[in-house]
């Protein structure tokens, strides 16, 4: 397959506290310092943007782990949050990955097993974990819960 290019452009006005747009693919928004560490907060901002690279590529990777494991998923859910450190410097510290996944009724205790197996696969295979790794610690905290019948 070789190489992808995904180019993004971007406009900005003013300092630290001002305002910008991005647009790569189909995303377009705007962009600025969040305003948990005192900026305008318009728009998305760098921290949201790597929490949400980061649930993306994971709950696709999630997905296709347990495609290819053939456990009997009915769903999956996923929050993930973010954790930026101010202390000594701006720091993004930590994303902790919390899925869910739902089996159907009538799953095994071994599927259970593989499910939860599968999560931590992900983290493990997931390309934007693998690009922070050594710089942001990624957890996976998974619940797997089968169907009532």
């Amino acid at each position: 397959m070789g190489e992808h290019r995904f180019v993004l452009s971007a406009r900005w006005q003013g300092g630290r506290n001002g305002e910008g747009e991005i647009a790569v693919g189909q995303l377009r928004t705007a962009v600025s310092a969040p305003a948990e560490l005192d900026g305008p907060g318009v728009g998305t901002n760098p921290e949201e943007m790597l929490t949400g690279a980061a649930a993306t590529c994971y709950l696709i990777t999630l997905a296709a782990v347990l495609e290819r494991r053939e456990l009997p998923v009915t769903g999956i859910s996923l929050v993930t949050e973010g954790v930026v450190n101010t202390e000594g410097g701006l720091r993004f510290e930590r994303i902790l990955h919390r899925p869910r996944i739902g089996l159907r009724a009538g799953a095994t205790a071994e599927q259970v097993e593989r499910a939860r197996q599968a999560a931590e696969r992900a983290e493990q295979a997931c390309m934007i974990s693998r690009a922070v790794r050594g710089n942001v610690e990624v957890l996976v905290e998974p619940e797997v819960a089968v169907d009532n019948a």
